[in-house]
């Protein structure tokens, strides 16, 4: 007897049996659950070797990172709790300028100035936000925007923290690959951190301030508590890079309140697709060396790099990465009938 064949999406077996518990799932469903991961992890730990040869691109591997924590920040803000936050340079010079005190005033290692300038950095940048959390959309859009632009105007009028020169003599890392492994382990930690956390109850508690705050509270639940917690969250990742970037260039000034920290993550975002996280990161690896290798063209660059955001915009508004989630779900093979 002749045996028929169809076609079926690979990720049909997968759904019918759970979509969590992959313990149940053969291997073939298991290396094509697993595989978009590897792919993304095993990719990224390579870079640093790939280009050891041109150390410029390793740099640019850094900022790559650099920006992609920042956009992951934006991406868990903005999709997850409904709070757009325009003030990305805000948590990165707090983060920077601490890091800095500790390192040169206090004579911290960069091992424990680091983690401290994070941890209290997003402490202060959360109590300073904390009056501005009732506020919603475009309204705490400008108040987070407005944050940067006042320390920065602040350091300038009083000529404190070093002003317009900066705090310079920060330690720096050991070696290129020290600094490119660091940005790259402490961005795929946070990218599955947040994945993780967005499914569990407190990023149910999350989505619920979004979409329906007076239902979260009528629950019980503290709405001030749970965005506090997000913005503490989005903080930390801003500190960190705050702090990455002043021992990466071993100088803290006031270029880390720069506007370009707050608007290259929405244009990631963007491109790469929101409430992926992942989308965000995607997005970056394609804005950062895109600017670079226009940088040649001066001023100029400028005009390229807006026509690219306005067709992304336009032609794939949903974002590169979920385009390639739906057609990589609907991948077929032939299984017998």
């Amino acid at each position: 007897m002749k045996e028929e064949h169809r076609k079926e999406r690979i990720d049909r077996g997968i759904k019918v049996r759970t979509s969590g518990l992959y313990a149940i799932s053969g291997w073939p469903e298991l290396a094509y659950l697993i595989a978009p991961r590897f792919v993304l992890i095993v990719g990224m730990l390579l870079l640093p070797f790939i280009f050891s040869v041109a150390p410029y691109w390793q740099r640019v591997v850094c900022i790559v990172c650099v920006y992609g924590l920042l956009s992951i920040s934006f991406d868990f803000l903005a999709n997850f709790v409904g709070l757009i936050n325009l003030g990305s340079a805000f948590f990165i010079g707090i983060g920077g300028y601490l890091t800095a005190f500790l390192n040169v005033k206090l004579g911290l290692s960069p091992v424990f100035s680091i983690p401290l300038a994070t941890f209290l950095g997003a402490g202060l940048c959360t109590l300073l936000i904390l009056p501005c959390l009732p506020l919603r959309g475009i309204y705490f859009a400008i108040v987070t925007l407005m944050f940067p632009l006042i320390f920065e105007k602040m350091i300038m009028a009083f000529n404190i923290l070093g002003g317009t020169n900066g705090i310079v003599g920060l330690d720096g890392f050991p070696n290129a690959y020290w600094e490119g492994y660091i940005g790259i382990i402490v961005t795929l930690v946070v990218l599955f951190g947040l994945r993780r956390l967005v499914n569990e109850d407190v990023g149910l508690v999350l989505r619920g301030v979004k979409d329906n705050d007076q239902a979260v509270r009528a629950s019980g639940i503290s709405i001030t508590f749970a965005k506090a917690l997000a913005v503490f969250i989005a903080s930390a990742i801003g500190c960190f890079v705050g702090a990455y970037l002043s021992h990466l260039y071993m100088w803290a000034g006031m270029s880390l309140f720069a506007l370009d920290f707050s608007i290259m993550p929405i244009a990631a975002t963007v491109i790469g697709g929101g409430g992926t996280l992942v989308g965000a990161l995607i997005g970056s690896f394609i804005l950062v060396p895109l600017s670079e290798l226009l940088r040649s063209f001066g001023t100029l660059r400028i005009v390229f790099y807006s026509l690219a955001l306005v067709a992304f915009i336009i032609y794939k508004s949903e974002g590169l990465m979920v385009y390639a989630q739906r057609k990589y779900h609907q991948f077929e093979r032939w299984v017998k009938v």
